[in-house]
């Protein structure tokens, strides 16, 4: 008797189990892609190049930062902050859908996620975010400043361009230096090269002169070279075709922009 029950719990659990594989193989083809909001910039090429290179499904959701959609009330509640890029992850933590916005928190999402390009050893991923923080406060916002001074400003600023040209000259010593020894500036490829390839790459834009910088040149181009960058900072380029930055109407939506009471 004991046997006998023992045999049929037997072929109940390996039912059981073979039944949960065909669950998973059926939650795993059915689970729906993650929602990128993104224009192609320098902040949306870091996520779209991660998504690439885990190769997670994504569908791309265009924010048209020049017709003011990043003010749309439903992306407001995806994004808070007015700007892209933001995803959501239907299968976020726990099953359930989760938003997220902020470029370096989405990179660090995706990288705890997958287990990819961000370290799970601490002392690992401390080099990786500091590397990460230092693009998201220095080198992306001097870079942006610098960009807006030289090309969209209505009067020609000496001093703010030269203020954000030095400083952005100074923070491409400080990656030139930090690449001296390594290939990658958290020593192995990882999201803070990632958030930092798209601005490094509009080097002759900041009126910079690369060959100053030998080691951040070859960086760059060994970043370049990986198919899932090519992919990542290549997507939705036609999105940008026609329109005019210097537009007064373009202008207005994208600049000199106040708290907005609801």
């Amino acid at each position: 008797m004991e046997h006998t029950m023992a045999r049929g719990k037997s072929k109940r659990s390996a039912s059981k189990a073979t039944k949960a594989k065909t669950n998973k193989k059926k939650s795993a083809s059915t689970a729906r892609p993650i929602e990128l909001y993104y224009w192609p910039t320098p902040n949306g090429f870091k996520i779209s190049i991660m998504l690439e290179e885990c190769g997670l499904p994504y569908v791309m959701q265009p924010v048209n930062i020049s017709k003011g959609e990043q003010f749309n009330p439903d992306f407001l509640k995806i994004a808070p902050n007015n700007r892209m890029p933001a995803i959501v992850d239907p299968q976020g933590p726990g099953g359930r859908s989760i938003s997220i916005f902020e470029s370096g928190a989405i990179l660090q999402y995706l990288g705890r996620k997958t287990g990819k390009f961000y370290p799970a050893d601490e002392r690992s991923r401390v080099e990786v975010d500091q590397w990460l923080f230092w693009q998201m406060g220095g080198l992306g916002p001097m870079a942006g400043q610098l960009n807006h001074f030289k090309r969209y400003a209505r009067e020609t600023l000496d001093y703010a361009i030269k203020r954000y040209e030095d400083e952005v000259n100074r923070l491409y010593g400080v990656m030139n230096l930090r690449l001296k020894d390594r290939q990658f500036l958290a020593g192995k490829y990882s999201i803070a090269d990632m958030a930092c390839v798209g601005w490094a790459n509009l080097w002759q834009r900041q009126g910079q002169d690369i060959e100053q910088f030998p080691n951040l040149k070859r960086w760059l181009e060994a970043v370049k070279t990986r198919p899932a960058v090519k992919r990542g900072m290549a997507l939705g380029l036609e999105l940008r075709q026609g329109i005019d930055m210097k537009d007064p109407k373009v202008q207005a939506v994208l600049f000199n922009q106040r708290a907005r009471a609801s």
